[in-house]
């Protein structure tokens, strides 16, 4: 056979993955360090000089839809701006006339309904041949009426719908003890920081009526049927109906003449949001809760020039993205989390450990850990404060996944000044063992945010009402636990791993709430079991195999966003730089990398990174809310590749990793006086 042939294995049944002649796979070994130099040089060029990462985090077009109204509610629909965002809407239009809420998914009816709004506040024609497909589009998935409830609660501000459409927000609900279950931290932090100002607008009921040409009337389907989103179940005793009978009590009790704990509430509330517009870039430094704060404001009596309101004006226009005829939005920064990531990916590049470029990077993360209070406190009352979030300034909401990542990034830095690092390291490590739950395992932002029954309240149709542990989360923590020298025998480790067994799948895989899908939960799993020195075990090893078994014939890891709704859709999409790179390492992490998987995945990496160093890939492969909303991180497709890459030659060569911070269990628990074991 001649250079470079291929010849056909089948490793696994049900999959066949090409296969390379031993000659061509050692000069791709050969090439192995100049594609991991070339990696390395791109990512070192992304760098900003006050030492951070920060990448593109794209979204749907839901974002530029909503920003539309959000312009029309501020009187500021400059004709520039407008023409840009549409332009932007425009162009993302499916075939078939619908939007979707991510790269090559179908048209999904919320981001359908909310373009064609958002076009018609911008001047297109009902009768464009584009919006007469999109209206029937909308039919066709159900209609108007069948909306989310945000949809819903956005198009009741501007009298597109009438209130009886929209779920009930009670301010009330603010006056709720925490240890009531119907209270606002048994939501999970995003849900909280988008319904608090939610109440305010369902109390004050403003309307920002918009232009006769901009109504959307004939989006209903049936519109005798306006109320449908509010169906009985056909079984009497279940917590939906119980929610919905008490949507309906809240709704007779708004339309009271006299509302006796309305002021009070509504006092709460606008007490509460001014609270956590401190030290933040804007309430939970996210779009949606920026957005609605704003509102909220206005409706409180604060003008649009109101320096309060002119802040978080300003906070919400930093996502924008403005190109040569397009603006597009993003739903938050992520510069902790990019940081952390290419930290990591770095230093097992082989980047010194005391590298100008960690060092520089270590003192910007070191600024950026919160000493402050946030609301994770309501559940944890005797911890300090330690983590890190997610953007530049959100000290309410560190959150779990970061700071695992974080510590795990700074312990492999060299830093000049030792005593602060090892504090940081301390505190962090404190913070985020505090937060794990009853069951085991880890969530995001709050500790036992596993209220189920919340996820049956009628505003809560975004998916994600709840923070409950999650394997992804529980992997990260584990992972930067075994790499700070702690046992598998620990009490808090065995717990977490007993929840990592319940909840792995029959087929060997673990579910991926903040990535897609399972190939990022199974990764990650793995990835912490190598750190903990239990790979070879039954349940790492049916991992590893499942993995094989997915694998694309063109030796690389592809998921679609489909597999959250369709489990037959598991594992099944195009090879993607971000995702063959977490198959990879969950590959490295159990198996020989003479594994021909493995080697199928470094080839794939290999002959698919461009000249700069860097890799293309245009799917979303980030998880925002499952089934709802999806991310695409600009730079998942540089460290993940440069990571598994380098730890594929690391592996080979046999390389030890350099760590500047080990902190025992023994080590921590004498330094902070007390076990950590709940």
């Amino acid at each position: 056979m001649g250079e470079g042939a291929e010849l056909e294995l089948d490793p696994l049944p049900g999959r066949r993955l090409a296969y390379t002649e031993p000659a061509v796979e050692e000069r791709l070994d050969e090439r192995l360090d100049d594609v991991v130099d070339r990696g390395v040089r791109y990512l070192l060029s992304l760098q900003h000089r006050e030492g951070y990462w920060l990448g593109e985090l794209e979204a749907d077009t839901t974002l530029e839809s909503d920003y539309i109204l959000y312009l029309h509610v501020l009187e500021k629909l400059d004709h520039t701006r407008v023409a840009k965002l549409a332009n932007q809407v425009r162009r993302k239009q499916l075939p078939d006339g619908g939007w979707s809420v991510y790269e090559g998914g179908p048209s999904e009816l919320n981001a359908t309904v909310k373009a064609y709004l958002a076009l018609k506040i911008a001047g297109d024609s009902v009768d464009s041949p584009y919006m007469l497909r999109a209206c029937s589009r909308v039919h066709e998935l159900g209609g108007l009426e069948h909306t989310n409830s945000f949809t819903r609660f956005y198009l009741a501000l501007v009298g597109a719908v009438c209130w009886e459409m929209v779920p009930a927000v009670p301010p009330e609900l603010m006056l709720s003890p925490d240890w009531f279950y119907l209270n606002i931290y048994e939501m999970s932090s995003w849900t909280r920081g988008i319904v608090v100002p939610l109440m305010i607008l369902y109390a004050r009921k403003p309307l920002w009526p918009l232009p006769e040409h901009a109504h959307v009337d004939e989006l209903f389907r049936n519109p005798d049927q306006k109320t449908a989103a509010f169906a009985w179940d056909s079984q009497l005793l279940t917590w939906r109906n119980l929610f919905l009978a008490l949507d309906r009590v809240f709704k007779l009790y708004e339309r009271l003449p006299f509302k006796l704990f309305r002021d009070k509430a509504l006092d709460r509330a606008r007490q509460w949001l001014l609270e956590h517009l401190d030290r933040s870039d804007g309430l939970a430094a996210i779009y949606p809760a920026i957005m609605n704060t704003i509102f909220a404001l206005i409706a409180l009596g604060h003008p649009p020039d109101d320096p309060l309101v002119v802040r978080e004006i300003g906070h919400l226009a930093r996502f924008e993205i403005e190109e040569d005829d397009t603006i597009r939005l993003q739903p938050c920064l992520s510069p902790v989390w990019d940081t952390a990531i290419a930290m990591v990916a770095l230093e097992e590049a082989g980047l010194p450990a005391d590298h100008p470029a960690l060092i520089r990077a270590a003192r910007w993360m070191l600024d950026q850990q919160i000493l402050g209070p946030g609301d994770w406190q309501v559940k944890n009352r005797n911890t300090k404060p330690g983590g890190w979030a997610f953007e530049f300034r959100n000290d309410f909401y560190p959150d779990v996944d970061d700071t695992a990542f974080v510590l795990i990034a700074l312990q492999r830095v060299d830093f000049p000044d030792r005593p602060r690092m090892e504090e940081a390291v301390r505190r962090g490590l404190t913070w985020m063992l505090s937060m794990q739950n009853r069951d085991g395992g880890w969530g995001a932002f709050d500790r036992d945010n596993d209220c189920a029954i919340l996820t049956q309240v009628p505003f809560a149709d975004h998916n994600a009402v709840i923070d409950p542990s999650t394997e992804d989360v529980t992997a990260r923590v584990i992972e930067c636990l075994g790499r700070f020298g702690w046992s598998a025998s620990h009490p808090i480790v065995k717990r977490a791993l007993a929840y990592l067994q319940r909840e792995q799948c029959p087929d060997g895989s673990w579910y991926g709430r903040w990535g897609v899908n399972y190939i990022y939960g199974t990764g990650g799993v793995l990835r912490a079991l190598e750190a903990l020195g239990l790979a070879t075990r039954e349940d790492a090893q049916l991992a590893a195999q499942w993995l094989r078994s997915v694998q694309n014939p063109d030796g690389g890891f592809g998921e679609t966003c489909a597999s959250y709704e369709d489990e037959e859709m598991k594992a099944k999409g195009p090879s993607t730089p971000s995702q063959t790179a977490w198959g990879l390492i969950g590959l490295l992490a159990a198996l020989e990398p003479n594994d021909p998987g493995v080697k199928g995945a470094v080839r794939f990496l290999m002959q698919h990174q461009k000249g700069d160093g860097s890799w293309s890939e245009a799917a979303s492969t980030g998880t925002g809310f499952p089934a709802v909303f999806y991310l695409k991180y600009h730079l998942y497709r540089i460290y993940f590749p440069l990571y598994a890459l380098a730890r594929y030659r690391n592996i080979l060569k046999g390389a030890e990793p350099f760590c500047g911070v080990l902190v025992s269990p023994h080590q921590f628990e004498r330094r902070n006086g007390a076990r950590v074991s709940r």
